[in-house]
């Protein structure tokens, strides 16, 4: 799949609107009562990028970005303002924010995600892109330096350690993330009328499974 390492113009992303999506199955029986059963582990993200759009200037680094991603057929990254971090919007990254997993000994590999919690269910979000620069890791507590004690690939978000952390141990960590997504639409139309005028283009993002 074609992929760009390049993220959307952040300007240009903030004060768009989106979110999750899931899909879920109803089956209604004959009583009454219903079946539910979803095909996806995980959710889909969507956004409009229209809608962020404050000038004729936005819209040509729209079109920029656009052409030079061929339309669809390359993903790229994007921030959503409204979920971009290991913590809360108002905190700051730290190395225990979420847990990773445990030590057995003998892994090197740990993959970065993030945990959404509510009452006493939860859900693990596998987190693929985190930003470069912004990736904190401990072991039991203690901050680990990067490429002394750790590496970290931002373009899968798998964590590598040069020895295996001992067995039980909490592997844990803090990052900024962004979405890998791609255009949701072969079209793009643009009008300086309209925009003059307060009407902005639709411009669907969808997130892309990677």
């Amino acid at each position: 799949m074609g992929f760009h390492e390049i993220r959307f113009p952040a300007s240009l992303s903030f004060g768009s609107f989106g979110g999750p999506e899931r899909r879920t199955e109803i089956v209604t029986l004959a009583n009454g009562f219903e079946e539910r059963n979803t095909p996806w582990a995980h959710s889909r993200r969507r956004y409009d990028a229209g809608v962020s759009l404050r000038s004729l200037d936005d819209v040509e680094a729209l079109i920029a970005f656009y052409e030079a991603r061929r339309g669809q057929l390359f993903g790229f990254r994007w921030k959503d303002w409204s979920d971009f971090k290991s913590c809360l919007p108002s905190k700051l990254p730290s190395a225990v924010d979420q847990l990773i997993g445990r030590g057995d000994g003998a892994r090197l590999t740990f993959s970065l995600s993030k945990t959404y919690e509510s009452g006493e269910q939860s859900y693990t979000r596998p987190i693929v892109k985190p930003v470069l620069g912004t990736v904190l890791v401990a072991i039991a507590g203690d901050p680990k330096v990067e490429l002394l004690e750790f590496s970290v690939d931002t373009t899968t978000g798998e964590i590598v350690f040069p020895t295996p952390p001992d067995p039980g141990v909490r592997i844990t960590a803090g990052f900024e993330f962004d979405v890998p997504v791609r255009f949701d639409t072969d079209r793009i139309q643009t009008s300086v009328a309209s925009f003059k005028a307060g009407e902005v283009p639709s411009v669907p993002v969808m997130e892309l499974r990677v």
